[in-house]
This record gives structure tokens, sequence and C-alpha cells, in this order.
């Protein structure tokens, strides 16, 4: 393992250059921040280093378009490639010329669709850095054994050694929370860097690893081990994040929040009540093992965190026998039931105009032994919850990608992908017009007022905003909104996947 020496030279330059994460157990795409740059930049910072922090989007202003936004017409959507620029956008060259070395955090595992940002891949970032004359350090999940991938059904992506000087996930040191908790409230200060912070969401770590002891075959977050942050640590951290303006949070760098210290909701609330008590404009959660909820904890989280709130049910399949061989995390019918519990005290309308809390489901393609009958199966159970009236906030599908040393890259790889690939599109178009667009309405009838909206993108003449949260929903709007500015919007309409609506209020 290389940690970072700190030799006696204070004055030495370091730039963070965050290319986003995004792993089962945390985000850090924007309008995510992350937690990887934050305790980088605590623990260099508590050392005396001068330390910067740049998004890939400042470097691909100045690689790109000669550090200049490109001009959007009315025909045009936004350019998300270059969105997402610091305030030390202007001052770049300067930077990377005073910088001896360079902290590039970048690694996707589980790829998804983004609104407002673009996640760097290897490849490009490689391209965008070899040139920059100063020491080359490679952190976050690109940099394990896992490596990164963009897109669902690929192999993952491995970094090329020749560029970089030093390829470590755990570079800096700071993986336990032991050592995290040492920088992570300094980490805070980074806010200081980054544009429009009142409009960001912040991870915050809760926990690491899986509470079982063989997880799920395609997860690289069993490999981790188990433990849980305390709560003091959470809250001192929360405390500090406000003090630099940040307004909205996420317990989302976990993969269970009901097993939060082995389950126990006094231990929970003792998280969550003093979380609530700082009142920030957004608490929620994210991963939830069905199998670990509870009424009790349900009551919990619906109790102290914000409305709109949702528990990411890692389902992957409704199909046994998938479940079974590939050792997934709950049976289709202890599903249903956690989805029926959070809907009886969590379906009730919040302030911010959708439930206070819901399930969310992830389905993958390509697992171990799927069949036709595992799509069969899954639309199945997923008519049921409509037809038995209880409620989910979102369906989240992609395809697995097989990451080196998990059990599905050992026993068949990418195999069931490249089977199975021709039906996909007609799997997944389906639940989406049977399942997502009525529940949909169900979700959010016409009408229903969204308060807290965030114009993010334009597309020609479109606006497409969302609320800050976790998974929110994506509203189209008429008209070219100021971006960045807050909306009070009447839903008028429905897609697919997002919602039509008409600004009710500037906020």
């Amino acid at each position: 393992m290389n940690i970072v020496s700190f030799d006696n030279n204070k004055m030495v330059n370091y730039t963070i250059l965050d290319c986003y994460t995004d792993e089962p157990s945390g985000l850090g795409v924007p309008p995510y921040i992350g937690t990887y740059p934050r305790y980088i930049y605590g623990k260099l910072i508590s050392k005396g280093y001068n330390v910067t922090y740049l998004s890939i989007d400042d470097v691909r202003l100045l690689k790109k378009y000669g550090n200049k936004q490109p001009v959007i017409t009315e025909k045009q959507r936004s350019r998300i490639d270059v969105i997402n620029t610091t305030k030390n956008s202007e001052d770049i060259v300067k930077i990377l010329e005073n910088t001896k070395k360079l902290v590039v955090v970048l690694g996707v595992h589980t790829p998804g669709k983004y609104l407002s940002a673009i996640p760097g891949t290897l490849r490009e970032v490689q391209t965008l850095v070899e040139d920059i004359k100063c020491e080359k350090i490679l952190t976050g999940p690109a940099a394990s054994e896992f490596g990164t991938q963009l897109e669902g059904g690929r192999k993952s992506e491995a970094p090329n050694k020749e560029i970089w000087d030093a390829i470590d996930k755990n570079y800096f040191d700071v993986e336990t929370f032991e050592k995290i908790d040492k920088y992570a409230a300094s980490g805070a200060k980074l806010l200081e860097q980054l544009n429009f912070v009142e409009n960001r969401i912040v991870e915050l770590e809760t926990g690491s690893g899986c509470y079982r002891d063989i997880g799920c075959s395609f997860c690289v977050e069993a490999n981790k081990p188990t433990s849980f942050r305390e709560q003091k640590s959470v809250v001192e951290e929360t405390k500090a994040l406000m003090g630099f303006g940040a307004k909205h949070f996420r317990l989302g760098k976990q993969t269970c929040i009901y097993s939060y210290k082995n389950g126990d909701a006094t231990e929970l609330e003792k998280l969550l009540k003093p979380l609530s008590e700082l009142k920030p404009l957004t608490l929620h959660i994210d991963n939830a093992n069905p199998a670990r909820v509870t009424k009790e904890i349900t009551e919990l989280i619906v109790k102290y965190c914000t409305s709109g709130n949702i528990a990411a049910f890692g389902v992957e399949s409704f199909d046994e026998n998938v479940v079974e061989i590939n050792n997934l995390n709950s049976t289709p019918e202890t599903t249903m039931k956690a989805i029926k519990i959070i809907n009886e005290i969590g379906a009730e309308r919040g302030e911010n105009g959708l439930p206070k809390f819901l399930p969310g489901i992830n389905i993958l393609f390509g697992l171990e032994g799927e069949t036709k009958k595992t799509h069969e199966e899954n639309i199945s159970y997923l008519k049921r919850i409509l037809e038995e009236d209880m409620l989910i906030r979102r369906i989240n599908i992609r395809k697995v990608v097989a990451y080196p040393g998990t059990e599905l890259h050992k026993r068949v790889g990418d195999k069931y992908v490249k089977k199975n690939s021709k039906y996909y599109w007609k799997w997944r178009n389906q639940i989406r017009q049977e399942i997502d667009y009525e529940m949909l309405r169900k979700l959010v009838p016409k009408d229903t007022i969204l308060r807290g909206v965030v114009a993010e993108v334009y597309d020609g003449k479109t606006t497409f905003g969302r609320q800050i949260g976790t998974y929110p929903l994506i509203v189209g709007i008429k008209g070219r909104l100021e971006l960045q500015k807050t909306y009070d919007v009447r839903i008028t309409g429905h897609m697919l996947r997002s919602l039509v609506g008409e600004v009710n209020r500037k906020v």
C-alpha cells in the first residue's frame, strides 16, 4: 500500500481533480458531493499543504474549449460535460502549472444516467492529464482491483500504469473510520471552492462493507470489512458542512441503513435525531436491504427525515432461481413484505409534495441463471405491486458489470449479458410502459405542487429540473428558466419516467 509521505516542505501544492464516483454504497456525481475528495482535502490541509480542488469539468473546459464556456443556442442542449465548473476555473492554467501532486478521484461501479454531469472514464481522464507535468496519483474506485466502467454490460477499464506515479484506492490512508473522523470535519472547507453549494447534496458515510458473510455475486461491497461510524462523528461533520453552506444531506455511503449498528433502532435514532435537530433542508437515506426492513426503524426514518425519501432496495431480480444462484439479499415475498411496511408508514404526502418515504427497486439484467422466465417473474411482481395499490418511487434498471474479483466474474463473467442482450430493450420498455408510467400517475397526480425544484439543464426550449434529494423525479418545464434557481412546479402531465410541469412560483 502506498500512503502519501508528508515531507517537511509544507508548501507543496496539491490539486484534487474530482472526476466523480458512483459505487453501490456512495454517490459523488453532481449535484452530489462525494466523500473521497472531502476526506483527502481534510487530511492534506490538516498537514499544512496548499490544496486546490478542481472538477473534471474545469479540465474539459480548458482542453476542449480553450477555457471559454460554449455558447448554447435556444435549440441546443446544455453542455453537461462542462456545466459543473468550480470557482477555480478561471485560474486553472496557473493552478496546473503550480501543481506538484495531482490527486485524481475517479471510478464508477454502478453505472447510471446523469441529468447534469458526466463522470470521467479512465480513457478520457488519462488523455486529459497525461501532459500535465507533475506527480499523478490515481485514487478512488478506479484504483481498486475492480477498475471502473461508465456503461452497464461492458468490461471494466483498468488504468494505464505508464501515466500514473501511484495507483491506490487508499493512497491517502483515510479508509478506516478512526482515520476518517480525524479529517472529515476539516474536509468540509472544500465546499468554499464550489459553485452553487446551496443546490448540492452531500453524501454522509455511516458504514462500510456488507453485514452478510457472503454478498451478492456481482457486488464489490462484500469485499470490504464491515464497520459502522459513530453518531457523534457524523453529526460533527454535518455541522462543519453546514458552516460552509451545505443544506442538503443523504446518509448514502452505506449498503443498508436498516443494518446500522447491527439493526439496533436505538442506535439509529441516536444518529437521526441530532441530524434532524440541525434543521437541514434535506435529510434522506439511500440503500436498504428488504430483508432487514422493520416497522420500528421505518417509523424512525419517517419521523426524522424529510419528505421525498427513498429506501433503494437492491432487489435485482424477482426470479427465485436467479436469487438463489447469485445469493441475492432478499426473496421476492420478503421484498413484497418490506414494500408493504414502508407504504403503510411512509406513503403519506409530505411538505415537498411527495410521499414522505417510499421504496425504490433496482433491477439487474445479466445475472447468472437469467432466462425469459426471469423477466416474466419481474413483470408479475411489479404488476402485483400496482394491483395491491402500493407505491414505489422509482425502478432503476441496468445491465450488470462483472467486475474482476466478484463471484459473478469468476463463474460466468458477462456470459448472460451477451446471451440475453437481444431481449433487454424489449424487457426494459415493457417495464417502463406497463409499470413506471402507471406508477408515476399514482405517485404524482396532475395538479400536484412539487416544491423546491431546481432548474438544472436546457434541452432546446425546455428546462429540466429536480428537487434536491435521493433519486429525485425529473420535471420538464416549457421555456428556458434561469438555471440553479428554485421553483415550485405544478404537475400537468406524465412521461414514462419523468413529469411535465409549469412554474407555480419562483422561490
